[in-house]
């Protein structure tokens, strides 16, 4: 039911973080991967790692900020294997951590056009190519800060909410021709990106307290969730957003 056998994925953002568990994770389900970011080295490095457990993959650098760059990676993969069916939007930028009042411009076009043009850009490209390659399933990694208020990630979350809005316009606009689109929302997960947050130690521990499951995410806890929403077994899910949080937004308050 979860097989991703002759698919093939890219997942942007992926040499560390969600994005490497994700794509790890769609390789072991059988899916032939383009690992991206703006690093190739660091690319590589993730791909030898999947070829090593006998999955497939090829790396492939990629400024998601950059439309041409998105473009590349549509066209790596159809030269590479002729198809393609998946694509995950996972990487985002939070270059600004504070009140909205303080932000400069600059950091508003960065999160704005990196979290949310990037994702559009990429799935108008990638979308033609997967109605020809007979169907397929857009991912957005999203966050439960778009359901949220905050005194210091205003725009992040804001960025967060536009990805839900782009989700469910892909698959109204998508779904007569094979394609699927579908949001996951993660909360606190201990990646390079959120360090700001776990390693502050009264934080932490204060996530942890209010979360139903007592810790805050690992990565490998969204490769499956993606795998779900590829597959069959989703064949009947578009434009939803799943919240992956261990159940801290269903907490009542303390």
């Amino acid at each position: 039911m979860f097989d991703l056998t002759g698919q093939v994925a890219i997942i942007t953002g992926s040499s560390r973080g969600i994005g490497r568990a994700i794509a790890k994770a769609m390789a072991k389900a059988g899916a032939r991967v383009v690992v991206s970011s703006r690093k190739l080295d660091a690319c590589q490095t993730v791909v030898e790692e999947i070829r090593k457990e006998g999955g497939e993959a090829i790396a492939v650098a990629c400024n998601v900020a950059e439309k041409a760059q998105l473009q590349n990676l549509v066209d790596a993969a159809l030269q590479t294997w002729g198809r393609l069916n998946i694509v995950v939007c996972n990487a985002a930028v939070n270059p600004y951590f504070g009140p909205m009042v303080g932000m400069k411009d600059e950091a508003y076009d960065k999160i704005m056009n990196s979290n949310v043009r990037s994702n559009f850009w990429l799935c108008n490209l990638a979308g033609p190519r997967m109605v020809e390659s007979g169907g397929g399933s857009f991912i957005i990694v999203s966050s439960i800060g778009g359901n949220q208020g905050s005194a210091t990630l205003g725009v992040y979350g804001m960025s967060k909410a536009a990805d839900y809005a782009l989700t469910r316009n892909l698959a109204i606009e998508w779904g007569p021709q094979g394609l699927r689109a579908n949001c996951i929302a993660p909360g606190l997960i201990k990646t390079d990106f959120s360090r700001a947050l776990w390693e502050n130690e009264k934080l932490l521990a204060n996530v942890e307290r209010g979360t139903p499951v007592r810790r805050i995410g690992q990565p490998e806890d969204l490769g499956g969730v993606a795998v779900f929403l590829a597959s069959k077994s989703a064949a009947y899910i578009t434009g939803q957003t799943l919240v992956v949080d261990g159940g801290i937004t269903v907490k009542e308050p303390a």
